[in-house]
């Protein structure tokens, strides 16, 4: 009776299957969209990309370099900073605009997730994957702040799907896609170079004759959307590319390499991938997690008759093994965002294991109520239960306060703050009119024109001394005193003018 009722339901689905589709498209909407201002992320980082886009905006300072990695001293390509631009330019230079364009490409990959399961693993496969993707806490905090990494499981996805496209269907015209594509992922975070072995690979295990014109406009492709970095590479000497190949080969990084570490490293990242995404509670289950659909997906290997679903299959496995598998080579720290070239996939296993444990009403129970399980916990610590950070209303907020107070005038600006950077505040201060002067040193500026008569220092930190603060924005100020201070939004302001020695 269980089995029945459940297949009756999802034949039901199979007729409104794009009623479906709407509803999880509704509900992913809802979730990363809702009072996004207050929600997004705006510090340092996404301070400096706004910055720059301004810039292109306003001052036409177009650039051929985009942000610069966390790690390495390396510049990453400009492609993001240009899908930035018609963003920022509609929301009238809210840096919301940004941030409601990641949520648009989280929704994109949806829809694409949702093509995906349906050409190849059935509507069950469909339905769990999607919903269990729109939900996840992770994702959706990573899909509502702009940040250069957000968008890269959408060109990801595609790029897979694109390889389902060529070696299954033979739609060889794919391929300009799937260049177009790498050319874009590379530019949004340097892990995504796993892409380049992932699709090398899936071409070369399904051994398909691509014919010479297909892997020219491969290459093409790839080089059309990197051109702008390959334009400043060529006239800078190779500048980045020297630096990646030093921070790839270091020396560090080969000696504390083993055998051992790698599989370890790769066993740690794959449990991370499904507890972080999925499971969320618990590494210990979702280690168990792990064993059941792993074991389920290599059992429907094994018995698939149909070569399409074998072709399928072995593209998912390339996409998961060379890519974790290239990931566990590196030796230093890996941050979740680095997973997220990857960030379908965990639901789509899961979606597709699920669907096979629905077939028998014994196996089906423990489906539903690990799947019950993942969705309550999903909406129990989705972000938008929590307290927003309003991070990007309180620095405009703090921002508004120092023009006021500067009176249309010059002035400097230093921030104190135990790990922030100040082109948040920088960003707000120079979309109000009235930028910062930034201070030169003596060699460049021996007249000392860029010291100001005034200085505002903002501090993010409990205990907060300006005066004789080592950090180069104050210091560079030189002897100062402190005129006025104020308290706005849990921090501090401090208007500082140059020291006038009393009179005798």
């Amino acid at each position: 009776m269980f089995k029945n009722s459940f297949t009756t339901m999802f034949q039901h689905f199979r007729k409104k299957s794009w009623l479906l589709l709407v509803v999880i498209l509704i509900v992913a909407a809802f979730l990363r969209l809702y009072r996004i201002e207050d929600y997004m992320t705006f510090l340092g980082d996404e301070g400096r990309d706004a910055l720059v886009v301004k810039r292109m905006i306003v001052d036409h300072e177009f650039t051929l370099l985009g942000p610069i990695t966390s790690v390495g001293l390396m510049h990453l390509g400009p492609l993001y900073y240009y899908l930035m631009i018609p963003f920022l330019w509609a929301w009238g230079l809210n840096p919301v605009g940004p941030a409601i364009m990641v949520a648009l490409f989280s929704l994109a990959t949806i829809v694409l997730l949702w093509k995906l399961a349906e050409e190849y693993f059935g509507r069950k496969a469909v339905a769990i994957s999607s919903l269990l993707y729109a939900l996840s806490p992770l994702v959706i905090i990573h899909s509502h702040s702009s940040w250069n990494p957000n968008i890269l499981p959408f060109w990801s996805l595609l790029i897979i799907y694109g390889l389902t496209q060529v070696i299954i269907h033979k739609r060889f015209f794919w391929t300009i896609i799937i260049g177009l594509s790498l050319g874009i992922v590379i530019q949004l975070h340097y892990v995504a170079l796993v892409f380049g072995p992932i699709v090398f690979a899936a071409l070369l295990v399904s051994r398909i004759q691509l014919p010479k014109k297909y892997w020219t406009l491969l290459v093409v492709g790839g080089v059309l959307t990197f051109s702008p970095f390959i334009i400043f590479e060529a006239r800078h000497d190779l500048i980045n590319t020297h630096t990646i190949i030093n921070f790839i080969t270091r020396t560090g990084t080969a000696k504390s390499f083993t055998i051992m570490n790698f599989f370890r490293q790769f066993w740690d990242l794959t449990v991370r991938l499904y507890w972080r995404l999925l499971v969320i509670t618990s590494a210990e289950l979702a280690m168990l997690v792990l064993i059941v659909i792993f074991g389920v997906y290599a059992f429907l290997w094994r018995i698939a008759k149909s070569t399409r679903l074998r072709q399928a299959f072995l593209i998912l496995a390339i996409w998961f093994i060379v890519g974790i598998g290239f990931l566990s080579l590196y030796t230093g720290n890996i941050y979740d965002y680095y997973l997220m070239f990857i960030f379908p996939f965990p639901f789509l296993a899961t979606g597709i294991a699920a669907s096979y444990l629905f077939r028998k009403w014994s196996t089906a129970v423990v489906a539903l109520v690990c799947l019950t399980f993942f969705v309550t916990t999903a909406v129990r610590n989705t972000p938008i239960a929590k307290e927003p950070n309003r991070l990007a209303t309180l620095t405009r907020e703090v921002s508004e306060l120092i023009l006021d107070k500067a009176a249309g005038q010059p002035f400097n600006f230093g921030l104190i703050t135990p790990g922030n950077s100040d082109h948040a505040y920088r960003y707000f201060l120079e979309v109000g009119g009235n930028a910062p002067v930034v201070i030169k040193n003596e060699v460049e500026d021996p007249g000392r024109t860029t010291v100001t008569e005034q200085l505002f220092v903002v501090c993010e930190q409990k205990e907060c001394k300006p005066l004789g603060y080592p950090l180069w924005e104050i210091a560079g100020y030189g002897r100062a005193e402190i005129t006025d201070e104020w308290y706005l939004n849990l921090v501090r302001i401090f208007k500082l003018v140059p020291y006038q020695m009393p009179a005798i």
